[in-house]
């Protein structure tokens, strides 16, 4: 009697583990699926917004995009999004950005960015150390309406350049940030 309870748990349990590791790997599916479709989405809204955007797609060794990054303050901060990294048309990874912030701050937005990898440099960087840490390792130098006129083909020498857009929100005040992206299993 003792044997056939055992069995029966243990059945039990390996059925249990099975079920809930398909609805784990299906829900990570559609995880997938949906920083997929948003990454692309976002991508599209960049480059209408921003040619030199385009411009840098065409000679990057790949693009870590954020569609969506969620940041809220007061006094800290922080802000989280997921993304991932493309080379060309493949994905090859999923990461999460994760800022924290300190400092006279107020309010929440949300936003999109974009980091093009131009050198081996950036490249191997990020899988070298499964992630990037901003303001360590490679340079990356912020693309704002000032830089993008005069950037060109002949004045591309940094390591990385990241775009950001989509704002939406409202956040204010002075803020000390860094800013940790880390690869995640998707």
């Amino acid at each position: 009697m003792m044997n056939v309870r055992g069995l029966f748990l243990a059945t039990s349990l390996a059925t249990a583990a099975l079920v809930s590791s398909a609805v784990v790997d299906r829900a990570n599916a559609a995880a997938a699926e949906d920083i997929n479709r948003d990454s692309e989405q976002a991508l599209q809204i960049l480059y209408k917004a921003n040619p030199i955007a385009v411009d840098l797609s065409k000679k990057a060794r790949a693009v870590l995009v954020f569609p969506n990054i969620v940041k809220a303050g007061l006094v800290f901060g922080a802000a989280y999004g997921e993304g991932e990294l493309k080379r060309g048309a493949k994905i090859d990874g999923y990461y999460n950005s994760f800022t924290g912030s300190w400092g006279l701050q107020a309010g929440a937005q949300s936003y999109g960015y974009a980091v093009f990898l131009m050198t081996k440099k950036a490249e191997s960087y990020i899988n070298r150390s499964a992630g990037w840490e901003i303001g360590v390792g490679p340079t990356v130098v912020v693309v704002n309406e000032g830089v993008a006129k005069n950037l060109s083909s002949s004045t591309l020498k940094d390591d990385a350049y990241a775009f950001i857009f989509d704002q939406q929100g409202l956040m204010i005040g002075i803020s000390i940030e860094g800013t940790k992206i880390s690869r995640i299993k998707n």
